[in-house]
């Protein structure tokens, strides 16, 4: 049986599923993540993790799928490489050898170009959640990259703020190499428009809760725009550790890091006045977002962010190209996204995602979102 087209279809198709004769064949794939589940990015790690693993389980309420006359179910296997770019890439060998994985999905820039080392040759598969451009530039032919780039965030977050909020800007983004390529492109886009860096002290937002000294020495140089970002509830740390020492501009938040999300931690919108960030998947109006969003709060009790979005839809992309392949090669999977995408339930498809570039990366507009009197307002893009 191919996928289920639809959720009514899917739920049909789940008795089914379970009630197929002991004479039918049934096989398994298995799908590897690796990300940090422990530690202070452990929520973001979670977060990433939880859309997968609603995608897995509507797949397989459905009955699986089928592969090559085969009635075929989806497993997913997870690793905790605590935000460290040689335990994923460790992890992403063991996902290889001991569970044969096609695909491993991997949400952070260290671990995917850890992984891009060696992922041609072993044969799988690196699904990148990251918005890093180098990662879909080095020519890796068994790479697909999940959100859009970030360079367009640069120059849109960097335009607004000079624009609404002053030209001396502090640094107080991440140590990660993430945190610090998008610091890089920060820093290099406020100085050719003019702006002055008048601080730089990246934290590591991986094993500090307390970021009062950091914060402190931005602050003292009096920028009008602080550079923020790393996972949202650390980053939600540090604008509230900013504001309770009397900061009182705007800030600049990393793609990594989500307004929502963010202001739970910080204490609330009124707490980010001023920032700018990308668009939450909570304000979007489109149908499919709304369902997406609906399905899982019913499943987890709270409301999904882009990370669970993205990957939901990447795993139900995935597997539908196997489905419609009957393959579980990594070539031919790479080769089929596209038209997967396309084809797939949009019901699937919170972003609306139907599009792959020659060098694998998913297309999907760039957004930017302003905090303005304690809401989060959507700012449309030249």
């Amino acid at each position: 049986m191919k996928i289920a087209k639809t959720l009514g279809q899917a739920i049909a198709a789940a008795t089914l599923g379970m009630s197929l004769s002991a004479g039918t064949m049934a096989g398994e794939v298995n799908i590897g993540f690796t990300g940090p589940l422990s530690g202070g990015a452990a929520l973001y790690g979670e977060n990433t993790l939880s859309g997968m693993r609603l995608a897995v389980e509507e797949i397989n309420a459905a009955g699986g799928f089928d592969l090559d006359g085969e009635t075929t179910t989806v497993n997913l296997v997870s690793l905790d490489d605590r935000y460290s770019p040689s335990q994923a890439a460790t992890n992403a060998k063991r996902l290889k050898q001991e569970s044969d994985v096609s695909a491993v999905f991997v949400p952070h820039s260290g671990g995917i170009f850890a992984l891009q080392d060696f992922n041609e040759k072993d044969d799988f598969l690196v699904m990148a959640y990251s918005s890093v451009p180098s990662i879909t530039e080095q020519g890796n032919g068994l790479t697909l990259r999940i959100p859009p780039t970030f360079d367009g965030y640069v120059k849109a977050f960097t335009d607004y703020a000079m624009e609404h909020q002053g030209d001396k800007l502090g640094m107080g983004g991440a140590t990660h190499e993430y945190a610090k390529i998008w610091a890089t492109m920060v820093k290099k886009e406020w100085e050719s428009k003019g702006g002055e860096v008048v601080a730089d002290n990246a934290m590591d937002y991986n094993k500090s809760a307390d970021f009062f000294t950091g914060v402190s020495r931005i602050i003292s140089e009096a920028p009008d725009v602080m550079f923020v970002g790393g996972a949202s509830e650390p980053t939600g740390l540090v604008i509230q550790q900013a504001r309770q020492m009397g900061f009182q501009g705007g800030f600049i938040v990393m793609d990594q890091a989500k307004i929502d999300e963010v202001a739970e931690v910080a204490g609330g919108l009124e707490m980010m006045e001023g920032a700018i960030g990308v668009v939450p998947l909570s304000v979007y109006e489109t149908e499919s977002a709304k369902k997406f969003i609906e399905r899982y709060k019913a499943e987890y009790g709270k409301t999904p962010g882009s990370e669970a979005a993205y990957n939901y839809l990447a795993v139900h992309a995935l597997v539908e190209a196997m489905d419609a392949t009957d393959s579980t090669d990594p070539k031919t999977i790479r080769a089929a996204m596209g038209e997967a995408l396309k084809n797939m339930d949009s019901i699937k498809n919170p972003y609306d995602v139907t599009e792959v570039t020659d060098n694998g990366g998913f297309v999907t507009q760039t957004t930017l979102a302003v905090v303005k009197d304690g809401k989060i307002v959507r700012e449309s893009l030249e």
